[in-house]
């Protein structure tokens, strides 16, 4: 047994260190000259940002129409949902002071809205929207199947409460003639929701395809009924569809419904004027106190006019030449006092 340590103790490596640990390891070592520099860029760069940002948001032209109180008798009705099947409409005019020019667009906002509650989420299938199986409802509780027992497509909760209300924008070029703005409803969902995660099942005929399933109860018709006149822009690649089911995260939101289709008078964007929203009101809101509003606005290269990323630039700049001049005036200090030393 002895032996055998020993032996063993005789096949153990010498009591040396390896080669590769012998190798001297990288480490960065930045002089405070350079640290210093780098904060001053920052700081500098993020208050530069953060200006162009705020003069960019401020060339932003948007107008604002909020249509609950206004169209009251239209939402008094849709609180019974037994009147889903009587259409109401009210009128808005509003005047647009400044003209909008280049690609306008238009927006319906809606405040108190929850889109981002966890069982809503998953109330969909993502197999039935990318047309591998229409039947397919496991996960769509409480919007499965019908009152028949058809499975229900498209199936789930975020599809049931689709925003359904329709608008019709005139312009009032003078005190007796209205003349329709010509919107178009392409273009307005993602590229990769539009051609990746939705997609129509392989049927030439659209309605076959859907044949043994059911709309969702608050539709007033099938999916494949949503845009009959443009067959890219029906069924489950319907834009309007789309845009809805790409939930928001916050309960006050807005999402892009038209945009200005630029012919005849209205080429070089929207002109300044009379206007007014003929409003086909299907969408319930007074049950959750909610509300509803129309938006029309410019865009930039930085994007819509919100504020914050202009101002997250601003107070990121500010903080950073606070930490420069803070760690200046330290990195002097202790200087002058080396000097002193040595002296």
């Amino acid at each position: 047994m002895k032996r055998k340590s020993q032996d063993c103790k005789s096949r153990l490596p010498d009591n040396s260190a390896v080669k590769q640990q012998q190798l001297p390891a990288f480490r960065l070592q930045l002089s405070a000259n350079e640290i210093l520099s780098g904060f001053f860029a920052t700081g500098v760069f993020c208050l530069g940002m953060g200006v162009i940002l705020l003069l960019s948001a401020k060339s932003i032209r948007e107008i604002e129409i909020n249509y609950t109180e206004k169209c009251a008798s239209c939402a008094k009705l849709r609180e019974d949902a037994t009147n889903f099947d009587k259409e109401c409409s009210c009128s808005i005019s509003f005047y647009l002071p400044q003209k909008m020019e280049g690609n306008v667009y238009l927006y319906y906002k809606l405040y108190g809205f929850y889109q981002n509650l966890y069982r809503y989420i998953l109330s969909r299938s993502n197999i039935q929207l990318v047309g591998t199986d229409v039947k397919d409802v496991r996960n769509c509780a409480p919007f499965k199947t019908s009152d028949k027992g058809l499975p229900i497509a498209p199936c789930g909760a975020i599809a049931n409460s689709l925003f359904n209300d329709t608008f019709v924008l005139l312009y009032n070029s003078d005190s007796s003639t209205q003349i329709e703005v010509p919107m178009m409803r392409t273009a307005t969902a993602w590229w990769t929701d539009k051609y990746v995660k939705f997609q129509n099942p392989t049927y030439q005929n659209l309605s076959h395809a859907f044949e043994g399933t059911a709309k969702p109860p608050n539709w007033p018709k099938p999916v494949y009924e949503l845009d009959e006149e443009d067959p890219r822009n029906n069924g489950f690649i319907n834009d309007d569809f789309i845009v809805w089911m790409r939930t928001a995260a916050f309960p006050t939101f807005k999402k892009l419904h038209r945009r200005l289709h630029r012919i005849d008078n209205f080429t070089e964007g929207l002109p300044a004027g009379s206007y007014s929203f003929i409003i086909n009101y299907n969408f319930p809101v007074s049950r959750f106190q909610g509300q509803k509003a129309l938006v029309l606005s410019t865009l930039t290269w930085s994007g819509g006019s919100s504020l914050f990323l202009g101002l997250a630039y601003l107070v990121t700049g500010a903080v950073t030449l606070l930490a420069f001049f803070s760690m200046m005036a330290v990195h002097l200090k202790l200087k002058e006092r080396k000097t002193f030393f040595l002296q």
